[in-house]
């Protein structure tokens, strides 16, 4: 070793050392911000408690945006992404459709992408350094590209999970709020009914917006039509203009509900199908990667063995 690299190995060391402290800091501020942003999404009971399971990945990535979208309308730090990195266009599109359209922006998903770049990588280099340079620098580029990656996979994962909600619970609030229509209800007082005796992501976004035009802060029409446009779901935007259309004109309600919520068990029926009909195709794989080998060695071991054993 050279007196150079002697030199710099200290500092190196060093270095990996606080870029990792640094990371574990804001893996712990990631994970408070989470807990801010359930409370601020009004996501209550069984989607809390799954919330909370999924803390340590996407929940918490979409919490640290949104920390760093309050930190930056606050102007408390200096941006570090440089300006053609700070608007990544992807984003734009799918902010919504993750819930995240009013707690992110988009200026923040690209700073969060290089905070987390050099957070994660320095993690990455404090855990390889404990056993060689070369592992620190391999990990140190894997966690930068994880780092990277994560603001939009747990975008991607939140627009999923969403979507699988909506899909599983679309049809129960058609049908309790046209059953509160031909109860004799108002459409409002129906709609109220399911936000208070379901608990749901659906039932959440729902009451948000109920709330939002009971206090006057939006139509009726502007808020409905906002929380179809943060599903990614033809059904229910359709069903939506339905809505507003029936209350602009007052026309039957409720037995547009039910057609509608006919035509969205049907879709979800048709998707577990599918689901289970690929089941089979998708167990090929690790059959063949993982149990087949070990067959054949098991079978064909002691036959290789006696062959090589005759040979000798």
């Amino acid at each position: 070793m050279t007196g150079v690299e002697q030199a710099i190995g200290p500092w190196a060391a060093g270095a990996c050392a606080f870029a990792g402290l640094l990371g574990l800091w804001a893996w712990v501020r990631v994970g408070r911000a989470a807990r801010r942003l359930r409370h601020r999404r009004g996501v209550r009971g069984a989607e809390a408690a799954a919330s909370g399971r999924r803390e340590a990945v996407d929940e918490r990535v979409a919490g640290y945006l949104a920390s760093v979208t309050r930190q930056m309308a606050s102007g408390s730090f200096r941006p570090w992404a440089p300006p053609p990195l700070r608007h990544p266009p992807w984003f734009e599109d799918h902010l919504g459709l993750a819930g995240l359209g009013d707690a992110v922006t988009t200026e923040a998903c690209g700073e969060a992408r290089i905070r987390l770049m050099a957070a994660v990588a320095g993690i990455g280099a404090l855990a390889g350094l404990a056993v060689s340079p070369e592992a620190a620098a391999l990990l140190g580029v894997a966690g930068a590209i994880g780092g990277a990656r994560a603001p939009r996979w747990a975008v991607e994962r939140r627009c999923r999970r969403r979507a699988e909600e909506l899909e599983r619970h679309l049809s129960e609030m058609l049908d309790v709020v046209a059953l509160g229509l031909r109860s004799g209800l108002s459409f409002d007082r129906s709609l109220a009914l399911y936000g208070e005796h379901f608990d749901t992501l659906l039932s959440a976004s729902l009451a948000a917006a109920q709330r939002q035009w009971g206090c006057g802060l939006a139509s009726r029409e502007e808020a409905l039509r906002r929380v179809a446009a943060s599903y990614d779901s033809a059904l229910f935007s359709r069903v939506v203009e339905n809505v507003v259309r029936s209350l602009r004109f007052g026309s039957s309600l409720a037995e547009s509900l039910e057609d509608a919520a006919r035509e969205a068990r049907a879709a979800y029926r048709a998707r577990k199908q599918e689901q289970v009909a690929k089941a089979p195709v998708k167990m090929m794989v690790p059959t063949a990667v993982l149990i087949l080998p070990a067959m054949l060695m098991l079978v064909l071991g002691p036959v290789m063995l006696e062959l090589i054993g005759g040979f000798s």
